[in-house]
């Protein structure tokens, strides 16, 4: 009885929860919907559609396009990656919000040219928020970006705990494969230029370019050196927790955002049952070093956004119910508990929910910045003799590739001696 009476309670959450995604989607009284039927084609696309193509949808002067890259928690799984959220403006700029592991080839399923996503905010150390910047900036350097990239971060009570030291040992630890390509390609975009600011500022402008204000608040989680952040641009107000315990701050500063992203861990039931944790360590994580899903809903209450976002937990058929069942004690507002790529249009006037439709076989895009020929006057390594003395140089078949290539697109190159 206990057990068929669960099932009946998960059976109706996972009903009110997909009622309420679509009608924050547009699914329920959508432009698609009411569509005037004698206006439809056989051979014209449809003017509005429930999903979203990246690369194909112009963004509005006054939109913010928001991405979900990332929604997942420190276990990796194919479904979802760590956390990572991209936002985009109608002013042409765009931020990525943490860059946690497996995020990065969900952000190049985007096709955005790589030059563009030079900008990453950093809200804590923990790798699973920003375990993929590796892929981000030597992936970006050979996919076409030449602009250095930037990142801003927190400080912490010692230095070795700080953005900058990291990024420091970051750098040394990619030695190899930057120092490789120096030469090779073209490397302008093989450099990082890190800010680091006070944890403990609170609503501080960090970021302040083209029309966009970017602010900093302390978040509580597990140690000192972690962040929250707010941008404003256009008279939107896009929030993003990282990792945080309801705190004072998150609840005087982003009041009536338009966007309100913040944790909603697993529940404790699920850590028991699904990753094998004792209800101890379940009930330590779950609510105390994170964020319980009641708790964000109690947060969500107080701070009252036009869309309250929970993320960082794994989105399933069995695990969203008990989810949304903790949300909706303590709030009844606007909600999407977020998975990988729901995208949200935000608008002074509306805010549209759906799901981007990737394409697997991604290739980068084309450098927005005209690409130069490698300088060997800049290469940081040199292959030793004895690695030289292992090639065989096939220099007829060389000869013919070169020519071949030089002829079909104008270059001069030459076989190396």
């Amino acid at each position: 009885m206990v057990h068929r009476k669960l099932i009946v309670i998960g059976i109706v959450c996972v009903a009110f929860a997909v009622g309420y995604y679509l009608a924050a989607a547009g699914g329920f009284g959508s432009d698609t919907a009411q569509a005037d039927p004698s206006k439809a084609s056989p051979v014209k696309a449809l003017a509005e559609r429930e999903v979203y193509y990246p690369g194909t949808e112009d963004l509005a002067p006054d939109e913010m396009r928001v991405t979900a890259c990332g929604t997942g928690m420190p276990n990796a799984r194919p479904k979802q990656a760590a956390a990572c959220w991209l936002v985009e403006l109608g002013n042409g700029d765009k931020f990525l919000f943490d860059i946690g592991t497996g995020s990065a080839e969900r952000i190049a399923a985007m096709k955005i040219p790589y030059n563009y996503l030079n900008k990453v905010f950093i809200g804590h150390l923990h790798s699973d928020h920003f375990g993929d910047l590796d892929a981000l900036y030597c992936g970006g350097i050979v996919a076409n970006r030449v602009v250095p990239l930037r990142v801003w971060g927190p400080n912490s009570i010692e230095p070795k705990y700080g953005t900058k030291v990291a990024m420091e040992h970051f750098e040394g630890m990619l030695a190899w494969d930057i120092d490789t390509r120096m030469g090779n390609t073209d490397t302008r975009g093989a450099f990082l230029k890190v800010t680091e600011f006070d944890y403990k500022a609170v609503n501080k402008i960090i970021y302040e370019e083209n029309g966009v204000t970017i602010r900093t608040i302390p978040a509580v989680h597990i140690f000192d050196g972690a962040v929250s952040f707010i941008l404003e641009w256009n008279g939107l107000k896009f929030c993003y927790s990282s990792d945080t315990f309801p705190n004072k701050w998150w609840i005087e500063h982003t009041k009536g955002a338009d966007i309100s992203i913040h944790e909603a861990f697993i529940t404790p039931e699920s850590l028991v049952e699904k990753q094998g944790f004792t209800p101890e360590a379940a009930l330590n994580v779950g609510t105390q070093i994170h964020t319980s899903p009641a708790q964000f809903g109690k947060v969500m209450a107080e701070t009252k956004p036009r869309m309250a976002v929970g993320y960082h937990f794994f989105n399933d058929f069995d695990t969203a119910p008990q989810v949304l069942r903790d949300v909706r004690r303590t709030y009844d507002g606007p909600l999407a508990l977020a998975v990988d790529y729901m995208v949200f249009n935000v608008t002074k006037e509306k805010i549209r929910v759906r799901m981007a439709a990737v394409d697997e076989d991604i290739w980068p895009q084309p450098s927005t910045i005209p690409l130069v020929p490698p300088d060997p006057s800049l290469q940081r390594t040199e292959m030793s003799k004895d690695m030289l003395s292992g090639r065989v140089v096939h220099k007829d078949i060389l000869k013919e590739i070169y020519a071949e290539i030089n002829e079909q697109y104008g270059s001069n190159a030459k076989v190396p001696e």
